[in-house]
């Protein structure tokens, strides 16, 4: 037996927090080391925070990076233990995504990034260059204070591996995994036999299955041991890196570590034998045969050992865990939740609590983000005691009660209007009780009369609902004053509550709004949608009543199931004998049916004719008129709201069709929405289609 133990990690970074990074980079190295490990893989710059953006363009943050860096060489915690640590580099003038591996207080080989993410959340291309010389190693001139530590002047930079004196290791790095041709191909036909990839990868629902798959596949089809390792939490913006750290060997995982968690820093490790993957590769006959003609890497040989002598057994295959969407939306937006606000350094959150679906989801995530902090604290995470004990400005308190500790960090107000129904009240005010929160019932109508009166003494015209006789504009006007004085009460109460209640510091106001009514524009501008974040602006209706569901079943939130059971409604019109405002109506198309609509327009890339086409064949249950005229609705729609986008609050990241503006879904905010040409197409469509069913 040839064994060797390797560790890789989950760490919470944070953009530009070069403190807080290099103390959860050295704790991870020392679990490693404790843990025997003989190699510890980080997470994609982990010493800046993945998150810099255009703070990537700025020199500081390689020149911290560098000193942060040297801060680890200068200390043993790379004594006995390769560590390969992720940081921004710039070579000859150009910026690179580089990892750095580094034993025994000298560097051995700078790597960069040789595929970079382009697409969705990511810019790389922006801040960095992709290294286009496939097994090249060029000489890297080091910063002054490096060479003070580690005697180096250069330092080989480019493609290569590192050969111990039993094994070959290299890394890859994110979206090299995902790439088509990928470089974990070509190094383990190469005789690379640990094969590591420090990443930042997002969560996304229902994504994990797929990384997990390929991670799965890079060594089940030509053998060899892969690591993986990523960020864990919020590093300053719309996405929550997912972890799930794991060690695979010739297609098997044998360690795994958690998706979402409070923890700072998880370590993952697993003794392996490498005789295990020489024997599975000199198995495949093909494989022996495409290795032989395999093109050399440039290997950087260091005298060193990563093999030990025996003493545990291997570790055994484990059966993967993967979470339930429902699952998925309960805990990433929870953690991501407690990171910022326990990095914003505000004092709780304020949520307006409707009694409808949207807000009851948000409250809810509040309030198991309470119950995985007890449960954290519970367990001894000192870190969650640290942060929770100064969020409620009490050193000595201890969370014991996820109900009593929502009541200190969670504020949510009912702002009802004469629309507003004894229903939603009741379910507003029963859902805070179970969650525990601190909650008000506030009237505005004297604020809505005050403003309307206004408007009358300012032009001499009365505006009317609806109902009551009035326009289209008349009826608009009247229903986003409620909104947007909701907005600002929301404001008010997030300012003074903490004051009232003998604290400091102000609230972070949480927006209510879901991905369909987004992308839709079914939302008043600088209502309630507007607020400080949104843990449910990247997560569908569909997804969100399931959601509710489960957190009735399981988290005994009982009220959730009145929630689900009603009709969702702004509740911003008078109600009549004949008439109840219903939003399915209001929008003219169902919650399911846009959501359909939002995966083909973004996921499928599809316009108003291609659209038109999937749906048609995809719905026979309606005739082809039906479809064209629902397809057309949607894109009026989305056209003519396509600049309440470009104000939404910034949303957790959910949904592969999120419309976030200029971040996610690059598009123009002034459409021509008669959308002329794409219109008369489907109608020439549909008169084929017709034409063909009569003959």
């Amino acid at each position: 037996m040839h064994l060797t133990t390797l560790a890789t990690c989950n760490l919470n970074q944070w953009a530009l927090d070069f403190d807080g990074n290099l103390q959860r980079i050295a704790r991870s190295i020392q679990i490693a080391k404790a843990a025997g490990a003989r190699y510890r893989l980080g997470p994609e710059l982990e010493i800046s925070g993945y998150g810099c953006e255009d703070a990537f363009l700025e020199g500081d943050t390689i020149r911290h990076s560098w000193e942060v860096l040297a801060d680890i060489l200068a200390s043993d915690l790379t004594d006995g233990i390769l560590c390969d640590i992720g940081m921004p580099v710039m070579h000859k003038g150009v910026r690179y995504n580089g990892r750095i591996l580094a034993f025994n207080r000298r560097i051995l080989l700078i790597r960069p990034k040789l595929v970079l993410a382009d697409d969705g959340n990511y810019r790389e291309p922006r801040w960095f260059a992709a290294w286009q010389h496939l097994r090249t190693v060029e000489d890297h001139a080091l910063p002054r204070l490096i060479r003070a530590i580690t005697g180096q002047e250069t330092v080989p930079f480019g493609d290569a591996a590192v050969a111990t004196r039993d094994t070959v290791l290299a890394s890859e790095t994110c979206e090299e995994l995902f790439a088509a041709a990928n470089p974990h191909t070509y190094l383990g036909l190469n005789g690379v036999e640990i094969l590591a990839n420090g990443s930042g990868s997002h969560h996304e629902l229902r994504k994990l299955r797929r990384r997990i798959d390929l991670i799965k596949n890079a060594t089940g089809k030509g053998g060899g041991i892969y690591l993986y390792a990523n960020q864990q939490g919020c590093d300053g913006g719309r996405l929550y890196f997912d972890g799930c750290a794991l060690i695979a060997i010739n297609g098997q995982v044998v360690a795994q570590g958690s998706q979402f968690s409070p923890r700072d820093v998880e370590v993952v490790t697993a003794t392996v034998d490498l005789e295990d993957v020489r024997s599975y590769r000199g198995s495949i006959g093909s494989r022996q045969v495409q290795a032989s003609a395999s093109p050399p890497v440039p290997r950087i040989v260091v005298d060193f050992d990563l093999t030990h002598t025996p003493g545990r057994a291997p570790t055994r295959a484990i059966v993967i865990r993967t979470h339930t969407p429902e699952e998925e939306i309960a805990y990433g937006p929870a953690c991501w939740l407690w990171d910022y606000l326990r990095r914003s350094g505000l004092a709780g959150f304020f949520i307006p609590l409707s009694g409808g679906a949207d807000s009851a989801a948000v409250a809810v995530q509040v309030g198991i983000m309470c119950q995985m902090l007890v449960t954290e604290a519970q367990a001894g995470n000192e870190q969650v005691m640290a942060d929770v004990q100064r969020l409620v400005g009490d050193e000595r308190y201890v969370p014991t009660d996820p109900a009593e500790l929502a009541s200190r960090l969670l504020f949510t107000g009912y702002m009802g209007t004469k629309n507003s129904s004894r229903a939603t009240r009741k379910r507003a005010k029963a859902l805070a009780g179970q969650i525990g929160a601190t909650h008000l019932d506030v009237n505005i109508d004297t604020a809505v009369t005050a403003l309307t009166k206004l408007f009358v003494k300012a032009t001499g015209k009365t505006p009317h609902f609806k109902a009551h006789g009035g326009s289209d504009a008349e009826n608009v006007a009247l229903q986003n004053i409620q909104a947007r004085l909701r907005m600002v009460l929301a404001y008010v109460l997030a300012q003074l509550l903490p004051w009232v209640h003998g604290r400091r510091g102000s609230l972070l106001v949480l927006g209510t709004g879901n991905v369909d009514e987004a992308l839709r524009g079914y939302l008043t501008k600088y209502d309630c949608s507007s607020a400080d974040i949104n843990p449910i602006g990247g997560i569908s209706k569909v997804d969100l009543r399931r959601f509710l569901r489960w957190a009735a079943d399981t988290r005994g939130y009982t009220t959730l199931l009145d929630v689900v059971e009603a009709a969702p409604t702004a509740e911003l019109e008078p109600s009549t004998a004949s008439y109840a405002q219903r939003d399915e109506v209001d929008m003219g198309m169902t919650y399911e049916e846009l959501s359909r609509f939002g995966r083909l327009r973004k996921i499928e890339r599809c316009g108003p004719l291609s659209m038109f086409e999937k749906l048609a064949a995809e719905w026979p249950h309606l005739p082809p008129p039906e479809v064209a005229e629902k397809v057309k609705r949607f894109f009026y729609h989305y056209a003519i709201n396509r600049h309440k986008a470009t104000v939404l609050t910034p949303a957790y990241h959910a949904e592969s069709y999120s419309p976030d503006d200029n971040r996610f879904d690059l598009r123009q905010f002034l459409y021509n929405a008669r959308w002329s040409w794409q219109f008369r197409r489907i109608d020439q469509q549909v008169a084929e289609m017709q034409a063909a069913s009569e003959s």
